[in-house]
């Protein structure tokens, strides 16, 4: 559990410092605004082309072996930046960003159903999301990470690349290291789905319909749906985040991206508060709460009221925590022996926050604040599924 736990934190690290790439790339390769986008569309798109792959090969040589592939391959990618800044290529950078991506899409595909197979069906949502709070951790480490070694005081002004090289040369070591460390965790090459032999059927992943193909489980199709909508929301609302507090609040640039660690910190947060809620209350319940908490939050931050606005933008962030991990950890319940492929399609939804921002900054472009209407689609998308779980999965 230790050990799959950093690797939600390893990847959260990982995506979040695409950020502070992107910005470097514009002014070190002398790239536009939206050739330097590319680098969260060479991220992102990975995990829509790894997704199934990774799942089969899971299916096919069990949890341990995925995540070694995973790591292997994150490894992989950050060592490719090394000839990459030696080339001062975009495109081989890009390369290397994607190679990165697959291995992130293979960790994220295997590890939701490893920590959803370490106990109780019952309570595999409060595991996942406890999980996901160290990612939330990483997507604060990631920014910060980057931003030191990339944009420090003694860099300042500066468009090589070394830094660059110097960075991930340090993380594909670290992630080669790690990888090495896990292969010698011992780990059954199958994990079934314990349960307490006199809890009852609920607390065991049994696939209620093993007569019907995968996509005619409503509650798992309804979970990809939302899962892509969340991932989308997710997307448009961190990527203008720094505008919105440049634009609305007059903020610096460097004030702005300040808050955005709290504004991450609201998302570790969230998540430590929903995992203790989800021992009272549902999961499905819960996240259907925080979804209509986020609609009113979309509301109020496109009024752009100042202070009142900008303070729903941040808790938007603490209500978003729970929705990743509770719609994964739902839409993998009674799959049985479909588990592992369900959750290759469910990674795959994180290709929504490949286009969302894009369409978030056509609207961004006249105004800012009104853009953050667009998300309230989706947490709807996310109600819905939440609000009627229950039935879907009958």
């Amino acid at each position: 559990m230790i050990y799959v736990t950093s690797l939600f934190m390893l990847w959260g690290i990982a995506i979040t410092m695409g950020d502070v790439l992107n910005k470097h790339f514009q002014e070190a390769l002398h790239l536009s605004k939206a050739q330097s986008g590319l680098v969260q569309f060479s991220i992102f798109g990975a995990y829509f082309i790894m997704g199934i792959p990774a799942g089969l090969f899971m299916k096919r040589f069990g949890f341990k072996n995925g995540v070694l592939l995973g790591l292997s391959l994150f490894s992989i990618g950050a060592f490719l930046f090394i000839p990459a800044a030696n080339a001062g290529s975009f495109t081989f950078f890009r390369v290397a960003l994607f190679i990165l991506g697959c291995g992130l899409s293979t960790l994220e595909t295997v590890a939701h159903p490893f920590v959803a197979s370490l106990g109780d069906q019952r309570t595999s949502d409060q595991r996942i999301n406890f999980a996901q709070a160290f990612n939330a951790v990483g997507t604060m480490i990631g920014p910060a990470l980057g931003a030191f070694i990339l944009f420090g005081p003694e860099r300042e002004g500066s468009v090589d690349l070394g830094a660059v090289k110097g960075l991930y040369m340090g993380i594909g070591i670290a992630i080669a290291a790690i990888a090495l460390s896990f292969s010698f965790v011992k780990v059954p090459a199958t994990i079934d789905f314990h349960a307490d032999p006199h809890a009852g059927a609920d607390a065991e992943n049994k696939d209620l319909h093993p007569d019907k193909p995968l996509f005619a489980h409503k509650h798992f199709v309804w979970a990809v749906l939302a899962q892509l909508f969340n991932a989308a929301a997710q997307g448009g609302t961190w990527a203008f985040f720094i505008n919105y507090g440049h634009e609305i609040m007059g903020f610096s640039s460097l004030t702005a991206g300040q808050f955005m660690v709290v504004f991450m910190g609201m998302m570790l947060l969230g998540r430590f508060v929903g995992t203790f809620l989800m021992r009272y209350i549902a999961p499905n319940k819960l996240l259907a709460i925080f979804a209509l908490c986020n609609v009113l939050m979309c509301i109020v931050v496109a009024q752009g009221m100042g202070w009142v606005s900008f303070a729903a933008l941040l808790l938007i962030n603490f209500f978003f925590s729970i929705m990743f991990p509770t719609i994964f950890s739902l839409g993998m319940k009674n799959l049985g022996q479909k588990t592992k492929q369900a959750a290759s399609f469910l990674s795959m939804g994180v290709v929504g926050a490949a286009f969302f921002p894009m369409l978030m900054g056509m609207v961004a472009d006249k105004n800012i604040a009104s853009a953050y209407y667009l998300p309230i689609i989706c947490y709807l998308v996310i109600f819905v599924f939440a609000a009627n779980f229950n039935r879907f999965k009958q």
